[in-house]
Protein backbone atom coordinates (compact mmCIF):
# COMPACT_ATOMS: atom_id res chain seq x y z
CA UNK A 1 0.00 0.00 0.00
CA UNK A 2 1.09 3.28 -0.49
CA UNK A 3 2.69 5.52 2.37
CA UNK A 4 -0.07 8.01 2.23
CA UNK A 5 -3.08 6.16 1.05
CA UNK A 6 -5.90 8.13 2.53
CA UNK A 7 -4.06 11.15 2.99
CA UNK A 8 -5.07 14.63 2.29
CA UNK A 9 -1.95 16.73 1.49
CA UNK A 10 -2.12 20.58 1.12
CA UNK A 11 1.05 22.20 -0.83
CA UNK A 12 1.15 25.94 -1.78
CA UNK A 13 3.52 27.48 -4.56
CA UNK A 14 2.55 23.82 -6.29
CA UNK A 15 2.54 25.16 -9.88
CA UNK A 16 6.47 24.84 -10.46
CA UNK A 17 9.66 24.20 -9.16
CA UNK A 18 10.17 22.40 -5.34
CA UNK A 19 6.31 22.73 -5.03
CA UNK A 20 4.98 20.58 -8.63
CA UNK A 21 8.11 17.71 -7.46
CA UNK A 22 6.58 17.67 -4.01
CA UNK A 23 3.10 17.62 -4.71
CA UNK A 24 3.67 14.73 -7.87
CA UNK A 25 6.11 12.85 -4.97
CA UNK A 26 3.00 13.16 -2.82
CA UNK A 27 0.69 12.01 -5.28
CA UNK A 28 2.67 8.58 -5.96
CA UNK A 29 2.58 7.77 -2.68
CA UNK A 30 -1.29 7.76 -2.84
CA UNK A 31 -2.03 10.96 -1.32
CA UNK A 32 -5.02 12.82 -2.54
CA UNK A 33 -3.06 16.60 -2.66
CA UNK A 34 -4.86 20.31 -2.75
CA UNK A 35 -2.43 22.16 -5.22
CA UNK A 36 -2.48 25.47 -4.69
CA UNK A 37 -0.35 28.15 -6.13
CA UNK A 38 -0.54 32.16 -7.21
CA UNK A 39 -0.80 30.91 -11.04
CA UNK A 40 -3.87 28.89 -12.14
CA UNK A 41 -2.00 28.19 -15.22
CA UNK A 42 1.04 25.88 -13.21
CA UNK A 43 -1.19 24.95 -10.54
CA UNK A 44 -3.54 23.22 -13.29
CA UNK A 45 -0.77 21.92 -15.22
CA UNK A 46 0.41 20.77 -11.82
CA UNK A 47 -2.84 18.66 -11.30
CA UNK A 48 -3.03 17.27 -14.99
CA UNK A 49 0.73 15.84 -14.30
CA UNK A 50 -0.66 14.56 -11.59
CA UNK A 51 -3.62 13.24 -13.21
CA UNK A 52 -1.83 12.15 -15.98
CA UNK A 53 0.54 9.19 -13.53
CA UNK A 54 -3.46 8.27 -11.78
CA UNK A 55 -2.74 10.55 -9.11
CA UNK A 56 -5.43 12.54 -7.32
CA UNK A 57 -5.46 16.09 -7.29
CA UNK A 58 -7.42 19.50 -6.92
CA UNK A 59 -6.28 23.02 -7.82
CA UNK A 60 -7.34 25.88 -5.67
CA UNK A 61 -5.82 29.46 -6.64
CA UNK A 62 -4.51 31.73 -3.54
CA UNK A 63 -2.40 34.42 -3.29
CA UNK A 64 -0.81 32.93 0.20
CA UNK A 65 -0.27 36.70 1.36
CA UNK A 66 -3.81 37.99 1.34
CA UNK A 67 -5.50 36.63 4.40
CA UNK A 68 -8.87 36.37 3.00
CA UNK A 69 -7.29 34.35 0.00
CA UNK A 70 -5.74 31.94 2.37
CA UNK A 71 -9.16 31.21 4.43
CA UNK A 72 -10.97 30.57 0.83
CA UNK A 73 -8.26 27.76 0.26
CA UNK A 74 -8.19 26.19 3.58
CA UNK A 75 -12.16 26.41 3.45
CA UNK A 76 -12.94 24.55 0.00
CA UNK A 77 -9.96 22.04 0.49
CA UNK A 78 -11.80 20.96 3.94
CA UNK A 79 -14.88 21.01 2.04
CA UNK A 80 -13.83 18.94 -0.54
CA UNK A 81 -12.28 16.80 1.06
CA UNK A 82 -12.82 16.83 4.60
CA UNK A 83 -9.69 17.49 6.21
CA UNK A 84 -6.16 18.06 6.10
CA UNK A 85 -3.20 15.80 7.17
CA UNK A 86 -0.11 17.26 6.02
CA UNK A 87 0.76 20.87 4.45
CA UNK A 88 3.84 21.99 3.01
CA UNK A 89 3.55 25.92 2.61
CA UNK A 90 5.99 26.00 0.03
CA UNK A 91 5.08 29.60 -1.56
CA UNK A 92 7.61 32.07 -1.74
CA UNK A 93 9.78 34.09 -4.12
CA UNK A 94 13.74 35.11 -4.19
CA UNK A 95 13.68 38.67 -5.87
CA UNK A 96 17.31 40.20 -5.94
CA UNK A 97 17.87 43.96 -4.12
CA UNK A 98 20.30 46.12 -4.52
CA UNK A 99 22.19 46.67 -1.53
CA UNK A 100 24.08 49.76 -2.16
CA UNK A 101 23.28 52.83 -2.42
CA UNK A 102 19.37 52.83 -1.52
CA UNK A 103 17.24 49.75 -0.08
CA UNK A 104 14.33 49.25 -1.48
CA UNK A 105 11.53 48.96 0.71
CA UNK A 106 8.61 48.20 -2.07
CA UNK A 107 10.30 44.49 -2.27
CA UNK A 108 10.92 44.05 1.05
CA UNK A 109 8.08 44.55 1.97
CA UNK A 110 6.97 42.35 -1.08
CA UNK A 111 9.45 39.53 0.03
CA UNK A 112 8.15 39.38 3.63
CA UNK A 113 4.43 39.67 2.48
CA UNK A 114 5.24 36.29 0.82
CA UNK A 115 7.52 34.69 2.36
CA UNK A 116 6.76 35.41 6.38
CA UNK A 117 3.11 36.74 6.51
CA UNK A 118 1.99 33.63 3.69
CA UNK A 119 3.62 30.92 6.19
CA UNK A 120 2.30 32.46 9.23
CA UNK A 121 -0.97 32.60 7.15
CA UNK A 122 -1.71 29.12 5.95
CA UNK A 123 0.07 27.63 9.64
CA UNK A 124 -2.88 30.04 11.58
CA UNK A 125 -5.33 27.58 9.82
CA UNK A 126 -3.28 24.33 9.97
CA UNK A 127 -2.83 24.47 13.15
CA UNK A 128 -6.14 25.02 14.37
CA UNK A 129 -7.67 22.28 11.77
CA UNK A 130 -4.69 19.57 12.74
CA UNK A 131 -5.11 20.28 16.31
CA UNK A 132 -9.19 19.34 15.86
CA UNK A 133 -8.21 16.09 14.25
CA UNK A 134 -5.36 15.31 16.97
CA UNK A 135 -2.88 15.16 14.33
CA UNK A 136 -0.82 16.33 11.48
CA UNK A 137 2.62 17.35 9.89
CA UNK A 138 3.50 20.92 8.44
CA UNK A 139 6.75 21.35 6.41
CA UNK A 140 8.07 25.53 5.74
CA UNK A 141 10.01 25.80 3.02
CA UNK A 142 13.21 27.59 4.57
CA UNK A 143 15.86 27.86 3.03
CA UNK A 144 20.32 27.94 3.42
CA UNK A 145 19.76 31.48 3.90
CA UNK A 146 17.63 30.75 7.01
CA UNK A 147 20.94 29.88 8.54
CA UNK A 148 23.60 31.96 6.69
CA UNK A 149 23.86 35.23 5.54
CA UNK A 150 23.39 35.85 1.62
CA UNK A 151 25.19 38.70 0.02
CA UNK A 152 22.79 41.40 -1.91
CA UNK A 153 20.01 39.14 -0.66
CA UNK A 154 19.35 40.86 2.95
CA UNK A 155 15.19 41.01 2.68
CA UNK A 156 15.06 37.24 1.35
CA UNK A 157 17.57 35.77 4.30
CA UNK A 158 15.97 37.95 6.68
CA UNK A 159 12.87 36.17 5.75
CA UNK A 160 13.55 32.83 5.72
CA UNK A 161 15.16 33.53 9.02
CA UNK A 162 11.96 34.26 10.36
CA UNK A 163 10.02 31.18 8.74
CA UNK A 164 12.49 29.04 10.57
CA UNK A 165 11.80 31.20 13.67
CA UNK A 166 8.38 30.41 13.76
CA UNK A 167 9.15 26.64 12.42
CA UNK A 168 10.55 26.81 15.86
CA UNK A 169 8.61 28.60 18.19
CA UNK A 170 5.14 26.71 16.84
CA UNK A 171 6.57 23.26 16.58
CA UNK A 172 7.51 23.95 20.60
CA UNK A 173 4.06 24.43 21.06
CA UNK A 174 2.15 22.36 19.17
CA UNK A 175 4.18 19.02 19.87
CA UNK A 176 1.77 18.17 22.78
CA UNK A 177 -0.82 18.20 20.20
CA UNK A 178 0.51 15.88 18.21
CA UNK A 179 1.64 18.31 15.54
CA UNK A 180 4.79 17.80 13.84
CA UNK A 181 6.22 21.06 12.18
CA UNK A 182 9.63 20.96 10.75
CA UNK A 183 11.42 23.33 8.00
CA UNK A 184 13.35 22.38 4.87
CA UNK A 185 16.47 24.60 4.14
CA UNK A 186 17.33 23.72 0.18
CA UNK A 187 21.25 25.58 -0.83
CA UNK A 188 20.94 25.68 -4.59
CA UNK A 189 18.01 24.21 -6.57
CA UNK A 190 17.57 23.78 -10.31
CA UNK A 191 14.55 25.72 -10.86
CA UNK A 192 13.28 28.39 -12.66
CA UNK A 193 14.23 30.84 -9.53
CA UNK A 194 18.13 30.21 -9.59
CA UNK A 195 18.40 30.40 -13.13
CA UNK A 196 16.88 34.06 -13.09
CA UNK A 197 19.79 34.53 -10.67
CA UNK A 198 22.47 33.62 -13.06
CA UNK A 199 22.99 36.25 -15.33
CA UNK A 200 23.89 38.48 -12.09
CA UNK A 201 26.29 35.93 -10.89
CA UNK A 202 29.85 36.31 -13.23
CA UNK A 203 30.09 33.21 -14.35
CA UNK A 204 26.54 32.13 -13.84
CA UNK A 205 25.66 28.56 -12.97
CA UNK A 206 29.73 26.84 -13.39
CA UNK A 207 30.74 29.66 -10.36
CA UNK A 208 27.95 28.60 -8.21
CA UNK A 209 28.37 24.81 -8.73
CA UNK A 210 31.99 25.00 -8.55
CA UNK A 211 31.58 26.68 -4.65
CA UNK A 212 29.71 23.61 -3.79
CA UNK A 213 31.20 20.56 -2.72
CA UNK A 214 28.67 18.85 -4.58
CA UNK A 215 29.30 20.82 -7.59
CA UNK A 216 25.78 20.61 -8.40
CA UNK A 217 22.68 21.93 -7.55
CA UNK A 218 19.80 19.74 -6.06
CA UNK A 219 16.86 18.49 -8.41
CA UNK A 220 13.56 19.87 -7.37
CA UNK A 221 13.11 15.88 -6.53
CA UNK A 222 15.29 15.54 -3.98
CA UNK A 223 13.81 18.15 -2.07
CA UNK A 224 10.61 16.78 -2.15
CA UNK A 225 11.84 13.42 -1.25
CA UNK A 226 12.46 15.34 1.91
CA UNK A 227 9.47 17.16 2.35
CA UNK A 228 7.65 13.50 2.15
CA UNK A 229 9.49 11.63 5.02
CA UNK A 230 9.39 14.62 7.15
CA UNK A 231 5.41 14.13 6.75
CA UNK A 232 5.74 10.38 7.17
CA UNK A 233 5.94 8.27 10.38
CA UNK A 234 9.23 7.36 9.50
CA UNK A 235 10.32 10.92 10.91
CA UNK A 236 7.85 10.85 13.83
CA UNK A 237 10.64 12.03 16.24
CA UNK A 238 11.89 15.15 14.17
CA UNK A 239 9.95 18.02 15.51
CA UNK A 240 11.37 21.69 14.90
CA UNK A 241 14.09 20.82 12.98
CA UNK A 242 15.41 23.15 10.04
CA UNK A 243 16.87 20.09 7.77
CA UNK A 244 19.36 21.33 5.44
CA UNK A 245 19.58 19.94 1.96
CA UNK A 246 22.65 22.00 0.51
CA UNK A 247 25.08 19.56 -0.74
CA UNK A 248 27.44 20.33 2.26
CA UNK A 249 27.65 24.31 1.41
CA UNK A 250 26.71 25.43 4.76
CA UNK A 251 29.64 23.32 6.67
CA UNK A 252 32.89 24.28 4.76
Amino acid sequence: MAEFSGKVILVTGAGAGIGRATAKAFAAQGARVVVSDVSVHGGRETVAQIEEHGGTATFVACDVSDAKAVDALFDQAIRDCGHIDCAINNAGVDIEMKVEPQWDLELFERIFAINVRGVYLCMRREVEHMRALGSGAIVNLASFASIAGVPNKPAYTASKHAVLGLTRSAALFYAQHNIRINALCPGSVNTAIIHANFAIIPGGEATLNAANPAHRMAEPEEIAEAAVWLCSPRSRYVIGHGLVIDGGQSVQ
